[in-house]
């Protein structure tokens, strides 16, 4: 490709970036923390793109000082190469590698859910402390460390209360559900599942990828992950409601 070809793709590369990191669109990719990193990159390369394509343009309009003496080396019989960037036409399928910008600034891809939670054993880690909990009832907590509680420290700091959980449902091979929250350490390529099973008031019809609000009280059931054989601890289920899609549909608490 050219170098205006090339500036381009860069201003069309560097377009989605500021559209992803402007919009909210930016949190189906990497964490939170990342979108100044983001908007900064977008905003250089499509600075980039406009120098290039300036400097091609007044480089165009500027007499070539060797032209007549290529011309006189020309009529001697000597073989006279082309100048940059007029060399052989590229074919115009290569502008099909603009597709996937084109894709990233149209369509949203939905976050990874059921199918990748049911595929990848429980990621859950042991905390490295327990902080204590706010008086409130029901106290909302994140999957993540309500199963950090339940199953390492045995649901010391959860007996006697009741709790409210946001995720989505995933469904095990044997019709189990689970509330899942995929965790996030720096992008959606290294999410992984924390999944609590639900037992007592579960709905009598759970769709995959439904995402629920559950309030309920901790159960010291734990079974293991057949993917993994790592730890699923349990809710006892008292209530649940759906809810909408989370603006962040995954959680970064590992990196607070």
């Amino acid at each position: 490709m050219n170098r205006q070809s090339q500036a381009a793709v860069l201003f069309l590369l560097g377009a989605a970036l500021l559209h992803a990191g402007t919009t909210d669109l930016y949190l189906r990719y990497v964490k939170a923390g990342l979108r100044p990193l983001l908007l900064a990159a977008g905003a250089i390369l499509v600075v980039t793109a406009l120098a290039t394509a300036l400097y091609e343009r007044r480089r165009s309009r500027r007499p070539h000082a060797g032209d007549s003496a290529g011309d006189h080396a020309a009529e001697e019989g000597h073989a006279h190469e082309p100048a940059e960037g007029h060399g052989h036409r590229e074919p115009r399928v290569s502008w099909l590698l603009v597709l996937p910008l084109l894709a990233l600034i149209l369509v949203a891809p939905p976050a990874l859910g059921s199918y990748s939670a049911t595929r990848t054993g429980t990621a859950l880690q042991e905390p490295l402390a327990y902080p204590a909990l706010p008086a409130e009832d029901p106290l909302p907590l994140s999957v993540v460390d309500y199963a950090g509680r339940a199953v390492y420290d045995h649901g010391r700091t959860l007996t006697g209360r009741v709790v409210r959980l946001t995720g989505f449902v995933a469904l095990d091979h044997d019709g189990t559900p689970y509330l899942v929250r995929m965790a996030l350490n720096c992008c959606a390529a290294d999410a992984q599942p924390v999944k609590v099973g639900l037992t007592g008031a579960i709905p009598p019809v759970l769709q995959p990828d439904t995402w629920l609000t559950v309030t309920g009280t901790y159960t010291p059931r734990v079974v293991h992950d057949p993917v993994n054989n790592g730890p699923i601890p349990f809710l006892e289920v008292t209530g649940a409601k759906p809810t909408a899609t989370p603006r962040d549909p995954y959680d970064e608490s590992w990196n607070n």
